[in-house]
């Protein structure tokens, strides 16, 4: 109960006049003059438990006020004292008693409720992947293009032009050719000895590359055969003079420079 000093001087008065209807109910009910202060006594006894205990309030009220009536009614001679008001005034002590020892136990406080620690879901193991193979057969016929005789291209295999001397033997034909003896299953030919003959110049030789002052007419004639080719077409280059003439690049350009200079 609180220490509030008004609420504890409103309690000791009304003990006190509920008290004095409740003892003269009891002297009227046949109590003596003694044991009729007890009747009071226990339900005020009553009264400080409920209100601590913070039980049985309600009955606690309906019971002081029941025989606070029961007292002034008896009183002014409203009501006769009778068995039932007899048995009932004895009553209280008993009951009094009953309660006041119940509310002195105290209840079992409600345990705190704990709350349960979610279980975390099992990790998932990867089940293992088993990839099954085909067992390959043992003399299986290939499934891709089988390679047949290769034979070398002309222009690798006939070598390369455009200097004084030529080239040897062309040795990146008779790879090639070896390579496909192999792949066609045929024991591969031993390579030609190279030839000690002379190879004649082909293409620009030095005759072509003399100047106009060796009185060589081959110079003079290709030059003023690019300066008429040059009047019909003023953006014709070294290079397409060359292709035309079947002679180097650097030999079409010098011609180029010369019909230019001279025109």
């Amino acid at each position: 109960m609180k220490r509030d000093p008004l609420l504890w001087a409103a309690l000791a008065a009304v003990l006190v006049v509920l008290a004095s209807a409740e003892y003269q109910l009891a002297v009227a009910c046949g109590f003596g003059t003694y044991v009729a202060a007890g009747v009071p006594a226990a339900l005020d006894v009553y009264a400080l438990a409920a209100l601590r205990a913070r039980r049985d309030v309600l009955a606690v009220v309906a019971t002081l006020i029941a025989v606070n009536a029961a007292s002034h009614l008896v009183e002014v001679g409203l009501l006769p004292v009778s068995v039932p008001l007899v048995v009932g005034v004895s009553a209280i002590a008993p009951l009094v008693l009953w309660r006041v020892h119940r509310l002195s136990e105290r209840q079992a406080e409600p345990a705190p409720v704990v709350a349960e620690p979610e279980a975390e879901p099992a990790e998932l193991q990867a089940e293992p992947i088993t990839v099954e193979r085909a067992p390959e057969p043992v003399d299986a016929e290939p499934i891709g293009p089988v390679l047949g005789p290769w034979s070398p291209v002309a222009e690798l295999a006939g070598g390369t032009s455009g200097t004084s001397s030529g080239t040897g033997p062309d040795l990146l034909g008779d790879h090639f050719a070896r390579a496909a003896k192999v792949i066609s299953g045929r024991p591969a030919e031993p390579a030609p000895e190279p030839s000690t003959a002379p190879v004649p110049p082909t293409g620009t030789g030095a005759a072509d590359i003399l100047s106009e002052d060796t009185a060589n007419t081959t110079f003079a004639k290709r030059v003023q055969t690019v300066r008429n080719w040059l009047q019909a077409e003023p953006e014709l280059t070294g290079t397409e003079i060359g292709t035309r003439l079947g002679i180097s690049d650097g030999y079409g350009r010098r011609l180029l420079r010369a019909a230019r200079e001279d025109s």
